[in-house]
């Protein structure tokens, strides 16, 4: 049988391949940093990374790896259980808890990554009777977790309001029973931010709940690192913030629900990804803590970033790249055909700047890009270089 699905996917794989949409992956011999050692996938050496999502350059950092070893030899490796039978430890319960003051919710659940977060709030909360209203660029794992619901479901052109009025008042009129929108705080393939307080405006209009993925802005978007509630002065105004710890808050694993105090509660109970699938592993957990802690007077770190982030885009913008518009460390580098973007990595590679083409179907077709991420981790020399190799790049491959 496997013979002609064999012959299939190859043909399938050879096609993704013509059309310049293959993604290879590079392996790094190093630890995650501002520099990284390429070993495979690309030339050998040492590279400047700007396509990690490690905005505060925490990944390495000494002292959440020395919380990193202390919690192995107090806690384990492992718990080999899921939380309702015995994989909950104490970590986990303390890391909820600062969770919930840090982002000023009621209470957190902890999942083992950000997309089974988006995958069991959805199910749990909305019945057939229900409504979901999702912005069109909201994160895959949403799309999937609004999928496995059996809610009617809006969409609204990313971040148009009037259209959100429009979908809600279709789901009013349709006799919804619970209306949820559902935004990410900072949409990953542009750096563009929410409206939230907008979102929120509306969502109280139209009694609907409001949700946000707030994964690309925990640690260092807002006054305190607290993400695009905090930025936009909405922190009690939204009932669902999910997130992950593998971007800003250390770059390991691990999600979350922070929400209203009886929503978690129900997750607890019937969220499917958190009641089947293993507990978030102790060392991330403790290692998490040491990442809030570190919060608390990371300020330095968060302007560094923005320092970073506002360097990058007007020397590109002086050099004629097309950069989209904004205040992210996402900072993407339009190109347009998905071809010349895979070149364009590969050429920037060679100068010694490690960074990834996007094609479809990850961003829409025509509209191949390079996501230049920023860190703290990064030097004002590092940045400069960056752009200096964009520049050679280009004119090679203009040549």
């Amino acid at each position: 049988m496997f013979d002609s699905v064999r012959d299939d996917l190859r043909a399938t794989l050879e096609e993704i391949r013509a059309a310049g949409l293959h993604k290879p992956e590079r392996v790094i011999g190093t630890p995650q940093s501002a520099t990284v050692q390429v070993t495979a996938g690309g030339r050998p050496g040492e590279v400047l990374n700007f396509c990690a999502n490690n905005y505060l350059g925490l990944a390495d950092h000494p002292d959440v790896i020395a919380a990193a070893h202390e919690a192995l030899d107090r806690w384990g490796y492992g718990m080999a259980s899921v939380r309702f039978i015995c994989g909950t430890q104490e970590v986990h319960k303390e890391l909820e808890a600062r969770l919930s003051a840090f982002l000023g919710q009621e209470d957190t659940i902890l999942y083992s990554s950000c997309f089974d977060a988006n995958g069991g709030v959805f199910e749990t909360l909305l019945e057939a009777e229900d409504a979901v209203i999702s912005d069109a660029l909201n994160h895959a794992s949403i799309i999937d977790g609004i999928r496995l619901s059996k809610a009617r479901r809006f969409r609204y052109a990313n971040r148009d309001m009037a259209d959100l009025e429009r979908q809600l008042k279709e789901a009013s009129q349709g006799g919804a029973r619970r209306k949820l929108i559902v935004t990410d705080g900072v949409f990953s393939m542009d750096g563009y931010v929410a409206p939230l307080r907008e979102i929120c405006d509306l969502a109280d209009r139209y009694d609907a709940m409001v949700m946000v993925d707030d994964s690309h802005a925990v640690g260092f978007v807002g006054p305190g690192g607290r993400g695009t509630p905090e930025l936009h002065g909405v922190m009690d105004r939204v009932d669902i913030i999910t997130g992950t710890l593998g971007k800003a808050l250390g770059g390991a694993s691990g999600g979350y629900v922070a929400a209203r105090a009886e929503i978690v509660a129900l997750l607890r109970q019937r969220s499917r990804p958190y009641l089947f699938s293993n507990t978030l592993a102790p060392v991330i957990a403790a290692a998490s803590l040491k990442v809030l802690d570190l919060l608390e007077s990371a300020g330095d770190l968060r302007e560094k970033v923005a320092e970073n982030t506002a360097l990058f885009r007007r020397r590109m913008t002086e050099e004629g790249f097309d950069i989209l518009p904004g205040e992210h460390a996402i900072a993407p580098v339009m190109i347009g055909d998905a071809a010349k973007a895979g070149r364009m990595a590969e050429l920037l590679l060679e100068r010694g700047v490690y960074v990834i083409g996007f094609s479809y179907p990850v961003v829409p077709q025509g509209k191949a890009r390079i996501r230049v991420q920023l860190s703290a981790a990064h030097s004002t020399d590092d940045v400069n270089r960056a752009v200096d190799a964009f520049v050679a790049a280009r004119a090679e491959l203009e040549g």
